[in-house]
């Protein structure tokens, strides 16, 4: 609880102005106005004023300062003036007169106000501390601010579960005069750059960095974007002890201390630091730092973004104010989500954790694993793994045809078929030049109608066409010889068999896991693309709610078409209740495709990890990041990170349980550790 102290006023009780403490001995000032009074004396017009023969109590006030007296030191009362004799100017009626308010004065000393009632009972000065009515508390300034500064940097100070007041002070200075010292300052900096490099020393980066940032300051200056303050903060906090407050005060400095903010103790000041840390708007320790208005709104201390919602999964813990990020990506516009992150961050950890829970909620969730990363989630859950190699029993057609839905004709269908295998052959044999193009698509129609599925005759329960109907075609068209010969490898060279045979797999679980890890680099994207049709065909037939994470996305953005295909996806998902999380490492390659931004802007949710400096200066473009949310995403440990959700976002730091923990966990060590206790567990039961 606060203690506050009140300023001392004198006045007349008319104007509702009264003493705030009393004097040290009030029984002597009520002793003095109660003297038994001698005989009355006649003062003329009919008043009596009574006189003591003992000796006058005086009282000696100082009223606060910058409160107006009257000629005597206090307004005096109309009842008193009426009472007061006509002064003729002779020396015995100025004493009485004088007597009466010395008697008046000590009267009103001896009343109880609501100010004595408020004001504590002692304040003992130390020069490190203040002892209020048996509360300690001291004070601290801050004395000077880092180059960079997180946007919630005073919400972990504020949070603090110590009593305490916070106080600032805002001062706006005239630009004008800080544009024409800034022009001074430029000159000075360009000179001393200049005298360097005359006289070959190495560059001061220092000096490159100061003329840079007041260079840039002065734009903004004169483009009227920005302006110039004086800023003071200080704290004052409270405990019942010393050693609690020793204890908080530790506390506070090494919050601000690890942002490289200087913060002193009001040493010596302890008295004007409580009051300039008072609601009564008077700054007495006048420590000020200038400060322009980009890291002025930093300190705006009421920053804190709440994601919690009564649906949901749990993402991990905010930063700004440790609650819990409780949110439901199906609440959005739409539920895609994107996830950045350098190598060893913690995405695929954050991403298995929200698959988990979320399949503890009902959510079906289909994987594409590049890395074979999700088998032990996999396996954990009972989910169908599925491995797409070279020498697996596993397969899946890209002549399949997906299931009409409402409104669909056969030609539709059809058609779509033919377009993504048009982008699946640009994959494969690379880009097609127009007439290849124009063969191709002859060779596709021709394919299916060898099986009699057209427009007009429809395609309900017939069999589809395989790659090496598409060879058999080319072969027989006019100018197909060579697209034939390139597509042979396909059917009957290296890679025979993986994309030549019909579909084996149902997405008949929860849960399934497609990996491609077993494939060579120039297979992958071909596989992905594959695979992506074939559950894209999946989900528009059977209306469900569905994740779709696609892991190391940035090999689909190495090509185009697959780049165009998985865009489609995001942007369509919302109708057919799925949302898509897209995972890369390699920012760069997946921002400069031209799809990859588009992809982003399609997501509801963004999930950013700890990057590289290389990639940061894009990141930051795409994601409109602050310098201190740069600066936390190049400095943050595996598992910290922004959350973006829609128009909020907060830093979030992922967190799982211990059983969480085992089922997930991506570190080679743990993992070991794992497979040698179920190996112990087997022979222990054997």
């Amino acid at each position: 609880m606060v203690q506050f102290t009140v300023d001392q006023t004198f006045g007349s009780p008319d104007e509702g102005v009264t003493s705030s403490s009393l004097p040290p001995d009030r029984g002597a000032v009520r002793q003095a106005v109660k003297q038994e009074p001698t005989a009355p004396k006649q003062v003329g017009e009919g008043r009596t004023v009574y006189s003591s023969n003992k000796p006058k109590a005086t009282v000696k006030s100082t009223p606060r300062p910058g409160v107006k007296k009257s000629s005597g030191g206090f307004h005096m009362p109309k009842m008193l003036e009426n009472m007061l004799p006509k002064s003729s100017g002779k020396p015995q009626d100025m004493s009485k007169t004088k007597e009466l308010l010395e008697a008046e004065k000590a009267y009103r000393r001896g009343l109880t106000s609501l100010r004595d009632v408020l004001a504590p009972a002692a304040l003992k000065m130390n020069p490190n501390e203040l002892e209020i009515a048996g509360t300690y508390s001291r004070t601290y300034f801050v004395l000077a601010y880092p180059r960079y500064l997180s946007s919630n940097w005073l919400m972990q100070a504020i949070n603090l579960d110590v009593p305490m007041d916070v106080s600032m002070f805002i001062y706006p200075l005239d630009s004008g005069e800080i544009l024409k010292r800034l022009r001074d300052k430029v000159g000075q900096i360009q000179a001393s750059i200049t005298l360097n490099e005359e006289r070959g020393n190495v560059r001061d980066p220092m000096l490159e960095t100061a003329y840079r940032d007041a260079e840039e300051l002065r734009d903004r200056l004169i483009q009227g974007t920005e302006h110039y303050f004086r800023y003071s903060l200080y704290f004052t906090i409270y405990s019942e002890n010393l050693d609690e407050l020793n204890k908080a005060s530790t506390t506070l400095e090494t919050i601000l201390s690890s942002k490289l903010i200087v913060a002193k103790r009001a040493f010596l000041q302890m008295k004007q630091g409580l009051n300039s840390t008072l609601p009564i708007g008077r700054d007495e320790i006048a420590v000020s730092s200038n400060l322009n208005t980009e890291p002025l709104s930093s300190t705006f201390p009421f920053v804190s973004s709440d994601l919690t919602s009564n649906d949901g999964i749990l993402y991990g813990i905010n930063q700004h104010n440790n609650s819990l990020i409780l949110f439901d990506r199906f609440s959005m516009e739409n539920a895609n989500t994107v996830v950045f992150a350098k190598s060893g961050a913690g995405k695929s950890y954050a991403v298995k954790l929200e698959v988990l829970r979320s399949l503890m909620v009902g959510s079906d969730v289909i994987i594409i694993d590049p890395e074979h990363e999700y088998q032990h989630l996999c396996d954990s859950v009972g989910g169908a793994f599925l491995n797409i190699s070279l020498n697996s029993p596993t397969r899946v057609n890209p002549f399949d045809l997906p299931k009409g839905i409402e409104g669909e004709t056969d030609e539709d269908i059809l058609r779509s078929a033919i377009v993504n295998l048009m982008g699946l052959i640009n994959i494969m044999l690379g880009k097609l030049d127009p007439t290849e193009e124009a063969i191709m698509d002859r060779a596709l129609w021709e394919t299916y109608a060898k099986k009699d599925i057209t427009a007009q005759a429809g395609f309900a329960g017939k069999q589809v066409p395989v790659m090496d109907d598409l060879v058999e075609i080319l072969q027989g068209i006019e100018g197909g010889d060579s697209l034939a010969n390139r597509l042979s490898k396909f059917t009957q060279g290296t890679f025979a068999g993986l994309f030549n045979q019909r579909t084996n797999v149902e997405l008949d679980n929860q849960m399934v896991v497609f990996s491609v890890r077993d494939l060579e680099d120039t297979l992958r994207p071909i596989a992905i693309f594959v695979i992506l049709n074939f559950i894209w065909n999946e989900v528009r037939s059977q209306l469900k709610k569905r994740i779709l994470v696609i892991d190391e996305a940035w090999w689909m953005m190495q090509n185009d078409d697959s780049a165009r295909f998985l865009f489609g996806i995001a942007k369509r998902a919302r109708k057919y209740y799925l949302g898509v999380t897209t995972i890369s490492q390699d920012v760069t390659d997946f921002l400069q495709s031209p799809y990859g931004e588009p992809i982003v802007t399609n997501s509801s949710i963004q999930l950013l990890l700890k990057q590289s400096p290389a990639s940061m200066e894009l990141v930051s473009k795409v994601f409109f990041l602050t310098e201190g949310e740069k600066y936390l995403l190049l400095e943050s440990e595996v598992g910290e990170g922004l959350f973006f959700a829609g128009l909020k976002h907060v830093a979030i730091k992922i967190v799982a349980s211990y059983i969480e923990d085992q089922i997930i966990t991506t570190d080679p060590k743990q993992l070991l550790e794992i497979e040698q206790a179920k190996k112990d567990l087997r022979r222990g039961s054997e």
